[in-house]
């Protein structure tokens, strides 16, 4: 549940899930309209039944991306990049750094969209101070992840993810994983295309009508 709050699902405020899981609180997922049971969220130990593969798609749209091109490849290049943007208290989700033939590096990150502007500033100052070749920016993309604890037992799932995608046209500009989410940004336009995709090309929709 705090990997899909942390992903973009408003469902539950992350720290109400954090405190939850820091105190082993059992939560309860109920609806506003319907008198159901709802969805209980509980350690996983207390679950005595097999976790599906994945349990769902998160996405948000209120991101931005940035690009920090040919700055140098030395230690503590990233600590001076990131620093003044942490002073900001700018929050930074996924970081992307490639090393060129030229061993020159290009540093990618993405904040949320209220953050770009200033931070896009700041990383113009940076870029001055240590030599970079150009400040690159996006603020037409969006992330999306499936989640799933099935998945770390399960090879493959980032595999058929990425086919399922490419099978649109959908290009991935970054990835980031963890052992129950696999993330990606894509262009904003493509959002509602791959969202639909990955729940057809993992069975969500028929776990979902069969519920």
């Amino acid at each position: 549940m705090l990997e899909f709050a942390s992903s973009g699902s408003k469902v539950l405020h992350t720290r109400a899930v954090e405190i939850a899981n820091k105190n082993q609180v059992s939560l309860r997922v109920l609806s506003s309209f319907n008198d159901v049971e709802g969805t209980l969220i509980t350690a996983e130990d207390n679950i005595m039944m097999e976790a599906p593969l994945i349990s769902g798609i998160a996405f948000t749209r209120d991101e931005a991306k940035l690009t920090l091109r040919g700055v140098k490849d030395q230690p503590g290049i990233a600590s001076s990049i990131l620093a003044p943007i942490s002073e900001a208290n700018i929050e930074v989700d996924m970081i992307v750094q490639n090393i060129g033939a030229d061993f020159s590096t290009d540093f990618t990150f993405t904040v949320t969209r209220a953050d770009y502007e200033l931070a896009r500033s700041i990383l113009m100052d940076v870029s001055e101070r240590i030599g970079a070749q150009e400040v690159l920016g996006d603020e037409r993309i969006a992330k999306l992840a499936i989640v799933g604890v099935g998945m770390r037992s399960h090879a493959g799932v980032a595999a058929k993810m990425f086919e399922i995608l490419a099978k649109e046209s959908i290009n991935i500009q970054m990835i980031s994983t963890s052992e129950i989410k696999i993330s990606v940004v894509i262009d904003e336009k493509y959002l509602e295309l791959a969202v639909r995709a990955l729940h057809a090309g993992f069975g969500l929709e028929a776990e979902q009508s069969a519920h």
